[in-house]
């Protein structure tokens, strides 16, 4: 018998409808659902272990696949099956992740998984706005301990009116593309780029958001009343203990002095280390077997306690900066010296050594998801190898935080590539050291690196990183310019904002508490606005244009248009014609059809080997120029004048009253056939594609 379904549904404008359902698939999952837009379906569920891990952190992991069947698609691959998650799979997870685990008790350490599948897809309907629904509404149907619901919501603005969920179509004409994950009472996660907003738009932006969000988590409620959904497992109250007291009585004032000597992080690291060691000997042989692990746990409890509130108390940091203050700055570009450009961005004890490389459109990032196709003509790669903490650890894989930090870091950069740029572009970020906000130096050596590469882009791009230390009731806080690794570790947020003079380009934000309070946050862009154009005005110090021509080692880029039914000829018979041409010119030709032209690229070092290839293209296709001498011969001699051929199959009109300056009674007085004679093409007919030639412009007019 098929079970009963329960089903909600939300009403979003222009008679679009989310609905929300559960009860017929996946019923042994602890929790799970269904959400419809449109034609685009995703399934979501939720599992949480009964047995507790010994770990002292949230055990949480988050998948989300899109299959290809949503799409009526075959994988590509030899296997023909879902293998690896893309880069866009991963950034779902990301989005997901982020918004829920700031919300599950402190104590709760049950190893708890969260799957999502995009099961069908519909083209008009972006499916990643949906999947913080789905998650929480799994989650709010299930017994697991979760301060929920929250939701997520992708905000657009076009024609000055926000949309919420806007289509992908829709997206193309927006000038902010914001994603918010929040509950009824607070913002938990924001993160997206907009075409240089201002600080206000964006809280409006925000809060449009937040209002849509809240009518999607009071569905989730009523749908859980007509489901019934059973209380949530109890979660133990940790209680202090007499080691807790222990630990406390002998290092917070320690720490706290500490946090108040203005050391590097090296430094500091040191200090800890042998503070922890002098605790150790405080403690028995018996006591350390066994109470190691809770010794521990409570020395970082102990720290965290010591640390937030010093800076709480006197509104100062651990290397001795104000709570605006920005870490000093130096820049060097053209520091590699045959990449097509570089960078180095060093703020305090973070540092970005950032390259570019031009290429065609043969080297784009070509994509082919089920929710994307197509190519990217820019893109920027992140990498953040161990030792830039001073960690030896195996490294594998890219990371999903590398991929989040450099998409972050190329959504903040990308729009300021003009349309003229004709260059397929690839930046690649080598993180060398790190003390907070690697991603904002990303952005900083990236805008120095374009530019250093002779890449025209409208605006220069900076970006910072605020962190914030608050007490439980945000009666107390301090909002922190450029952190350090340590303040965003044992701080309550994670704040980045990147943007040019006019305005901001893109930005991410992460709460590990509940929520922000709209004015802590408001405050904090403003404080952010100041301290990212204070690091744009050092970083233009060292380079505040772009050269105006690509280094002499770099390539150069021309392009052209040749008939389409010529491209075969240029190519030749298994592309010996074009292969040929390549390696006789020294350059690198790609060839696209676009609107029933082809479009050809020359990518060459040497400028001679640029322009040998576009004459021997021209050559092949001969495309004739109006204005352009050619020496051809007279293939037929009529009364009113003379045909010449100026290519192989290719001749036009040669009037008589344009052969001399003289008049001519018979064109033969000048020309017989088979002469070969300069001419220059005056005019092509439109309509017909007639030639007409001229002789006499070529030579000298008698007195």
């Amino acid at each position: 018998m098929k079970p009963e379904l329960k089903k909600v549904t939300i009403s979003l404008d222009n008679d679009r409808d989310i609905t929300i359902e559960t009860g017929l698939l996946a019923k042994q999952a602890h929790g799970s659902c269904v959400v419809r837009m449109g034609d685009t379906m995703i399934l979501a569920t939720v599992v949480s272990d009964k047995k507790e891990k010994d770990v002292d952190f949230l055990p949480l992991s988050v998948d989300y696949r899109e299959k290809f069947a949503a799409d009526g698609r075959f994988p590509g691959g030899f296997l023909k099956r879902e293998a690896r998650p893309s880069d866009q799979e991963i950034l779902g997870m990301r989005l997901v992740d982020r918004v829920l685990r700031p919300l599950f008790p402190k104590n709760y350490h049950f190893e708890t998984q969260i799957m999502i599948q995009l099961m069908s897809h519909d083209k008009n309907v972006d499916p990643y706005a949906l999947l913080g629904l789905a998650a929480s509404t799994a989650l709010t149907l299930s017994d697991i301990p979760f301060e929920g619901p929250i939701s997520e919501t992708r905000v657009g603005r076009i024609n000055g009116n926000f949309i919420a969920n806007p289509s992908p179509e829709q997206l193309e004409e927006s000038d902010i593309d914001l994603m918010i994950g929040a509950s009824v009472d607070s913002v938990v996660m924001v993160e997206g780029e907009m075409k240089e907003i201002s600080e206000n738009e964006m809280i409006e932006a925000i809060k449009f958001g937040h209002e849509a969000i809240k009518i999607q988590c009071n569905s989730q409620l009523e749908l859980s009343n007509l489901l019934g959904t059973n209380e949530k497992r109890a979660v133990e109250t940790v209680e202090s203990t007499p080691i807790a007291k222990k630990v406390s009585d002998l290092c917070y004032e320690e720490i706290y002095g500490i946090a108040s000597k203005k050391t590097t992080k090296k430094e500091r690291s040191n200090l800890i280390e042998q503070l922890k060691e002098k605790l150790m000997s405080n403690f028995s042989e018996e006591e350390l077997e066994e109470h190691s692990s809770d010794i521990s746990k409570e020395f970082y409890t102990t720290q965290k306690d010591a640390i937030r509130n010093f800076i709480l108390d006197t509104h100062n940091r651990l290397d001795g900066r104000k709570t605006d203050e920005i870490r000093p700055i130096w820049c060097e570009v053209d520091y590699l010296p045959k990449t097509h450009g570089s960078a180095v961005f060093t703020r305090g004890e973070t540092q970005s050594l950032t390259t570019v490389t031009l290429g065609t459109s043969l080297d784009e990032n070509r994509l082919d998801t089920v929710t994307r196709q197509g190519a990217e003509k820019f893109y920027l790669h992140y990498n953040f190898p161990p030792f830039s903490t001073g960690e030896a650890r195996m490294k594998f894989n890219v990371s999903r935080r590398e991929i989040g930090h450099g998409n972050l870091a190329q959504r903040a950069l990308k729009d300021m590539i003009n349309d003229s740029n004709p260059y397929t572009i690839r930046v690649v970020s080598e993180i060398l050291e790190s003390n907070g906000s690697s991603s904002m130096a990303t952005v900083c050596a990236g805008t120095l690196a374009l530019m250093d590469a002779g890449v025209n882009i409208t605006r220069p791009v900076s970006g910072i990183a605020m962190g914030l230390i608050t007490n439980e009731d945000n009666s107390k806080y301090a909002i922190l310019s450029d952190i350090l690794g340590d303040e965003d570790f044992l701080g309550d947020m994670d704040f980045k904002v990147t943007g040019t003079t006019e305005g901001i380009t893109a930005c991410q934000m992460d709460m590990k508490v509940k929520g922000l309070p709209y004015n802590i946050l408001e405050e904090a862009l403003n404080q952010s606005k100041a301290g990212r154009l204070h690091i744009l005005e050092e970083m233009l110090k060292t380079l505040s244009t772009s050269r105006e021509t690509p280094k002499e080692h770099s390539p150069k880029m021309v392009t052209m248009t040749i008939p389409k039914d010529m491209i075969g000829g240029v190519i030749g018979p298994g592309g010996k014609v074009i292969q040929k041409m390549q390696e006789t010119t020294e350059t690198t030709i790609t060839i696209n059809e676009e609107d029933n032209v082809g479009i050809v690229e020359i990518l060459g070092v040497n400028s001679e080997g640029i322009k040998n290839a576009q004459e021997k293209i021209k050559e092949i296709c001969f495309i004739p120029e109006v204005g352009t001498v050619y020496k051809g011969i007279v293939k037929s001699i009529q009364p009113y004048g003379a045909f010449v051929e100026i290519k192989k199959g290719t001749d036009g009109l040669l009037h008589i009253s344009e052969i001399a300056w003289k008049r001519l009674e018979k064109v033969e007085e000048v020309l017989k056939e088979g002469d070969a004679i300069d001419v220059k093409l005056v005019s092509i007919d439109p309509k017909n594609g007639k030639m007409k030639l001229s002789r006499k412009v070529l030579l000298e007019k008698p007195e």
